[in-house]
């Protein structure tokens, strides 16, 4: 893999990502199409995602050090935040809580399943089959009109799109279009259900980074800094995609993505068929 090629994935991984069309079913498809393709377990594949992590953290800043803020004694917080409500930092508290709970159970299916899931990464089948359950959810996710807030929020909220997300590491099936989704179908406002979806992905992707840092070693020096430009493009693609996912969800408009999910699928089944 080159410096362009290594851009080119970054670029793809920023978009897709955060747009509801599955970036590990994107970036397994077009690794497929570069010759000689290879990484030491998903490596790179998990740097792009660290990319898109950071791209979060600075997009959602505010409700993140809001979060931690909250955490803070009661006592202390006074001293750093004189306009402290505490109903605010109750809600801010659950979220931290439901933050730890969903992880968890995201958590105990990405290491249970760990091989297989690694394994799927290379079948462009799998990601087709996944690619249009994407579609349906995103189809019927415009026809819930949700109007829960994050004070709103409970327990069973975070076990169901922590499990959600979990299942969505499975390539092809969007972590964010899927996650987004069952926040909506609980009945959460679409720009909620993205918030709580973000906020949720960056311990999941941290921890992947984590059990993914072992292979760092085994990658030359020259390989490492192609890994690193693609992680810096996907940062700033990520960002620039986040602002237009959350207009887009303000339209109600997340149906657009579900076609696009139904043609790519069909067509790389078609294609494989052929």
């Amino acid at each position: 893999m080159n410096l362009w090629e290594g851009i080119l994935l970054g670029i793809i991984q920023g978009l897709t990502e955060f747009l509801p069309v599955s970036s590990s079913g994107h970036l397994v498809m077009v690794q497929s199409l570069i010759k000689g393709f290879r990484q030491p377990g998903v490596l790179f594949d998990v740097m792009l995602h660290l990319g898109t992590l950071l791209a979060v953290l600075f997009f959602l800043r505010r409700e993140i050090l809001d979060i931690l803020m909250s955490l803070i004694p009661a006592g202390w917080f006074r001293n750093f935040r004189k306009d402290c409500d505490s109903v605010q930092t109750r809600t801010r508290r659950k979220m931290a809580l439901y933050i730890v709970t969903g992880t968890a159970f995201t958590g105990v299916i990405g290491l249970s399943f760990e091989e297989r899931i690694h394994h799927l990464f290379t079948s462009t089948t799998t990601v087709s089959f996944m690619l249009l359950i994407t579609g349906v959810l995103l189809f019927m996710s415009d026809r819930f009109q949700g109007s829960r807030v994050e004070r709103d929020m409970n327990i069973i909220d975070s076990v169901v799109i922590g499990i959600v997300q979990g299942i969505s590491l499975i390539p092809g099936l969007s972590r964010s279009g899927s996650t987004i989704a069952f926040g909506i179908f609980r009945g959460l406002d679409g720009q909620t259900a993205a918030r709580f979806s973000f906020l949720l992905s960056i311990p999941a992707i941290l921890g992947a980074t984590v059990l993914q840092a072992k292979y760092i070693g085994m990658v030359p020096l020259d390989d490492m800094l192609v890994y690193l430009a693609g992680m810096f493009v996907a940062a700033v693609t990520g960002f620039l995609t986040l602002r237009l996912l959350f207009f887009v969800i303000r339209k109600q408009k997340l149906s657009i993505f579900a076609y696009y999910c139904w043609f790519l699928g069909i067509s790389t089944l078609i294609i494989k068929v052929i």
